[in-house]
C-alpha cells in the first residue's frame, strides 16, 4: 500500500519548488501525492502559467482562497485544508517556504496529528515584523521533518533547540529547478525578442513585499531609485498585482510607466531568461535573489536584511534598505559591474532526490 502525501502550495515560489520535488516523488515506489492549491496566487500570470510550464500535475483540490488580510486568508485556508485532510487521510503533509499557505497547512496537519515535512526549513531574517518570518518559525517548530537548504539554516534550527533527528541538510530545490528548466527556457521563451532586449543591456526589477509596497516612503524610494537607474539603462519590471494597486493609490503609476518598462507578471520560463540575461537584478523576493545567483548575475536586495546571507558573503548580493531614492540608485550602480566569488552553498542539484529518499524511509 502506498504512503499518501498531501502537498500544499499557493504561491509562485512554491510552484517552482513543488515542481522539482513532485517530479521525483511521483516516480518513487511506495509514495502517492495529493496536491492542494490554496489559491493564494490565483490569476493566470501568477498561477496557471506555472502549472503549464513546469508540468505540475493538476491540483486534486483547488481551494480558491484568493487574497485578504493575513488573519482572514490564513483562517480560510486552515478551515478548507483541514476538510481536505479529513477526506484524504494522508500519512504526512508537505509544505514549502514561508507563505500563509505554508503556515495554514502545517497548523491544519498538526492539529489532526498528521506529520509535517517542511522544505526550506531553518531560514531566518530575525525580523519578526515580517509575516514570512512568523510563518517559517512556527512551521519549523510544528514539523517532524525539516529539510534545510544550507548549513546556515541547519545551524538556526539547532540554535532553536530542534532535535538533530528532525533536521536534514537537503540542498535547495530551487537549484534543482534552475538546472532542470534552463534548457527549456532557452528553447521556448521569446521574451527578449518580444521586449526588444539585448543580453546584459537592461536591469531586471521585481517588487512585491508589503514592507516596500505598503509604506509610502519606501515605495517612493524604491521607484525613485529605479527611475534614476533607468536613465543609464532600461529597467524591466514585471509588475506584481499588489504593487500595481499601491502605485495607483499613490498616484505614481502613470509617471513610472513612462520611465520603466512595465510588463505583466512573467511566467517561469520567461523569468529565467530575463534573469539570466540581465546586467543586474533588483528585487525584494527571496527566490529571485537565489535565481540571480544560479545564473551568476549581480543582485541588489531592497530590504533591511536577507535570509540568504551566503550570497552577501560571496559578494553576489548587496542588501540596500530603501530609505531614499539616491541610496537605491547608488546600490544599483555599484552592483552592475560587480562579480562575486564562486561557491556552492545550495547543494549539487539533487535536493529533491534527498528529500524523497527521507520520506520513503520515514
Amino acid at each position: 500500500m502506498s504512503k499518501r502525501i498531501v502537498t500544499v502550495v499557493g504561491a509562485r515560489p512554491q510552484f517552482i519548488k513543488a515542481a522539482a520535488v513532485s517530479r521525483v516523488l511521483r516516480a518513487a515506489a511506495g509514495l502517492e501525492e495529493i496536491l492542494i492549491h490554496t489559491g493564494q496566487h490565483y490569476d493566470e500570470n501568477m498561477s496557471d502559467v506555472f502549472f503549464k510550464e513546469l508540468e505540475i500535475p493538476r491540483p486534486d483540490y483547488h481551494l480558491g482562497i484568493g487574497s485578504g488580510s493575513h488573519g482572514a486568508q490564513t483562517g480560510r485556508m486552515l478551515e478548507t485544508i483541514e476538510r481536505a485532510l479529513l477526506e484524504t487521510k494522508p500519512a504526512l503533509l508537505l509544505v514549502y517556504g514561508d507563505t500563509n499557505s505554508t503556515l495554514a497547512g502545517a497548523l491544519a496537519a498538526a492539529k489532526l496529528h498528521i506529520a509535517v515535512a517542511h522544505v526550506e526549513a531553518g531560514l531566518r531574517s530575525f525580523n519578526r515584523r515580517m509575516p514570512e518570518e512568523i510563518n517559517r518559525v512556527v512551521t519549523d517548530h510544528l514539523a517532524d521533518w525539516l529539510f534545510a537548504p544550507t548549513t546556515g539554516a541547519v545551524q538556526h534550527l539547532k540554535d532553536e533547540g530542534l532535535p538533530d533527528s528532525r533536521v536534514h541538510l537537503s540542498g535547495d530545490v530551487m537549484y534543482d529547478a534552475a538546472l532542470y528548466y534552463a534548457a527549456k527556457a532557452t528553447r521556448e521563451s521569446r521574451i527578449l525578442e518580444t521586449l526588444s532586449l539585448k543580453p546584459k543591456g537592461y536591469i531586471l526589477a521585481t517588487i512585491h513585499r508589503a514592507e516596500n509596497t505598503d509604506d509610502p516612503s519606501r515605495l517612493a524610494a524604491v521607484f525613485g531609485g529605479l527611475m534614476e537607474a533607468a536613465q543609464a539603462m532600461p529597467v524591466v519590471l514585471p509588475l506584481h498585482p499588489r504593487t500595481r494597486k499601491m502605485l495607483q493609490q499613490a498616484g505614481l503609476l502613470e509617471t513610472i510607466s513612462r520611465r520603466l518598462r512595465l510588463t505583466e507578471p512573467a511566467g517561469y520560463l520567461d523569468m529565467v531568461m530575463l534573469e539570466r540575461n540581465a546586467s543586474v537584478v533588483v528585487t525584494d523576493s527571496g527566490g529571485v535573489q537565489k535565481e540571480a545567483f544560479f545564473y551568476r548575475v549581480p543582485c541588489v536586495t531592497l530590504r533591511d536584511e536577507t535570509e540568504w546571507v551566503e550570497l552577501v558573503e560571496l559578494g553576489w548580493n548587496r542588501v540596500v534598505p530603501p530609505h531614499g531614492a539616491a541610496q537605491v540608485a547608488d546600490g544599483i550602480r555599484a552592483s552592475s559591474a560587480a562579480r562575486g566569488a564562486e561557491g556552492s552553498p545550495y547543494g549539487t542539484g539533487d535536493a529533491a532526490q534527498r528529500i524523497v529518499k527521507v520520506l520513503q524511509e520515514a
